[in-house]
């Protein structure tokens, strides 16, 4: 037993939890936690940000990237209201953090003081633990139980404190209880499900293998099932990188972020083996599909679509269970018409990159992040057309790393996960991409960058739209209201600022300034970068629906697509490439 503050104690559990960053904005309600962070700043440090969001935005990519909780903190009222879009996230993406939120001290709670509220009920819905303590003395208690259910229940959890408690002089032994970050899994599958699985492969004609974040760490297994069942495999944007993503058999992902091959092969499916994923466009499948559902979680399966054989299992132990039934199947024509259609894609983003006859292209940009990107370059991608371009052309197909908001899907996610990264990998390169919508809402924290000296690489394609929402106008026949965004000279500001700014605005330019990040990176830069790439607001090709098999569309239908999203030269339908001889 030792006597300490509680807010030091507090501190001494997040440090036992090997937690070792947090971040958030010191108030008068949450001064004395925020002092206890101070007795333990060896070890724990406090990245002080500009808004609350950023952080908690920040601490879920913190969690998504490695598995470990993230922590933010936010004074009582507007503080905690400010927390919610990056709680809200990881709720929704399943990821481990917490949250500390202020309270007005106890002797003036209930009395309608200064920015005294009832908090606990705010955090009803979003948060799988949610306490206010009520002692100094279970503040840590309290702590390790809420770090306790974020990992046990992949999700937020809430500990609100009112400030005086901090404060207080307590009696505090470190508890024994091992730490455990995550549940056993290990899977009992039976022999009579998995005869079933390799009955079903054998069977159908056109199989595609469809895995989501599930998945995780097991592309080896992916690959070889791939190979050893002719699957080509699509993937949730969130699983994108599970299978290198320049491996011929990965077509990428279905839906709007998606890619030409992936959408086909869906259409054309017989069965899709769809493992470790809840993937909520799976009801736009074919109707006659046959589905093969493999998931740990029994409220997911048959969610998304009706499924024809269900196992309950995790997603490695299943693949490992399958392929150590040693099946073969002799090469396909489906694998490989799949395999030309995926080629042809790439060819055709590429020559995209190179064409500056209407502006520079977000594709151009893509390209050149790709060019320059390291084997074990971490990504944070923002939301708009910005994800749309990323996910289908950065490189994911070494040791890289990405994190996105991908079920909640909030704009200004980019610039927190940088900052994440940074933190959790300061060897590795950073890129952020971001719309100039997006990270006009989280830009300030720019500056939080350069106080910590975060050299992350943030690219801004600046189309003076919100593109994304445009698209949604186009196809619903509405008037682009609203739509258009007031352009920035964001390298200028990232200059006044203290970071380094850079412009492109065709491929020259957009050459010099990567020839400029390169030299920089040689020489030890510690500055954030902000790469301002003035694109031109060229719609990106809409992949959630592509009239393109003339089995099944008129000519007139098909010619106004392919000119409308300059589908030209080499990308016959996936279907015409079966017909091949």
């Amino acid at each position: 037993m030792a006597k300490m503050k509680a807010g030091q104690a507090l501190a001494q559990v997040l440090k036992s939890w090997d937690i070792d960053h947090i971040y958030g904005i010191t108030a008068d309600s949450i001064n004395n936690t925020v002092d206890g962070l101070y007795q333990e700043r060896d070890g724990l440090d406090y990245i002080q940000v500009r808004h609350e969001e950023v952080g908690s935005l920040a601490a879920t990519a913190d969690a998504k990237l490695t598995g470990k909780i993230g922590v933010s903190f936010g004074s009582a009222g507007p503080g905690a209201t400010h927390l919610f879009n990056g709680l809200y996230d990881a709720k929704m993406d399943h990821a481990p953090v917490l949250a500390i939120v202020g309270q007005s001290s106890t002797e003036v709670m209930n009395t309608n003081f200064f920015q005294e509220m009832n908090q606990d009920p705010m955090f009803i819905d979003v948060a799988v633990f949610h306490k206010q303590v009520v002692s100094a003395e279970q503040i840590p208690y309290v702590v390790d139980e809420a770090i306790r259910a974020a990992y046990a229940q992949h999700g937020p959890a809430v500990v609100i404190i009112p400030d005086n408690l901090s404060g207080q002089e307590i009696e505090y032994a470190p508890m024994k209880t091992a730490k455990v970050y995550s549940n056993a899994t290990k899977s009992d599958i039976s022999e009579e499900a998995i005869d079933e699985t390799v009955n079903m492969l054998r069977e159908a004609k056109h199989p595609v293998l469809w895995i989501g974040r599930g998945v995780a760490g097991a592309r080896e297994q992916v690959i070889e099932l791939s190979q050893n069942y002719q699957m080509p495999v699509v993937s949730t944007v969130p699983g994108t990188g599970i299978i290198p993503s320049d491996h011929p058999s990965f077509m990428g992902s279905m839906g709007r972020l998606g890619t030409k091959p992936a959408f086909e092969v869906a259409q054309n499916a017989d069965l899709i083996l769809f493992v470790g994923t809840n993937f909520p466009f799976a009801r736009f499948w074919p109707e006659n599909v046959k589905v093969l559902q493999v998931n740990n979680s029994a409220e997911d399966l048959g969610k998304q679509h009706d499924a024809d054989f269900t196992i309950l299992a995790d997603a490695k132990d299943f693949l490992n269970d399958l392929l150590s039934r040693g099946v073969k199947l002799p090469e396909s024509k489906w694998l490989k018409a799949a395999q030309e259609d995926k080629a042809n894609w790439d060819e055709w983003l590429l020559d995209l990159s190179k064409d500056e006859s209407k502006g520079l292209r977000a594709e151009s940009v893509m390209e050149a992040i790709k060019e320059n990107a390291t084997d074990e370059t971490v990504f944070g991608l923002d939301v708009g057309n910005n994800t749309e371009w990323a996910i289908r052309q950065i490189p994911l197909n070494k040791d890289q790393k990405f994190s996105l908001s991908g079920w909640f899907a909030t704009m200004g996610y980019g610039l927190p996960a940088g900052m994440a990264a940074k933190l959790s990998y300061p060897d590795r390169q950073v890129v952020t991409i971001s719309g100039d919508g997006g990270y006009a809402m989280v830009m300030q924290d720019l500056i939080t960058e350069v106080k910590y000296n975060m050299p992350v690489i943030n690219v801004v394609l600046e189309n003076k739209a919100f593109g994304f929402i445009g698209h949604e106008k186009l196809v619903a026949g509405q008037a682009p209201y609203g739509i258009e965004l007031q352009g920035a000279d964001w390298a200028g500001i990232a200059e006044n600022m203290g970071a380094i700014g850079l412009t492109a605005t065709d491929l020259p330019s957009l050459k010099a300034a990567f020839d400029k990040i390169k030299e920089l990176e040689a020489a030890g830069n510690t500055k954030p970068i902000v790469l301002d790439a003035k694109i031109a607001n060229i719609d990106p090709v809409d992949t959630a629906f592509m009239p393109l098999d003339p089995k099944i569309f008129d000519k007139e239908t098909i010619e106004g697509f392919r000119a409308q999203y300059e589908l030209t030269g080499n990308q016959p339908a996936l279907s015409e490439i079966l017909d091949k001889d």
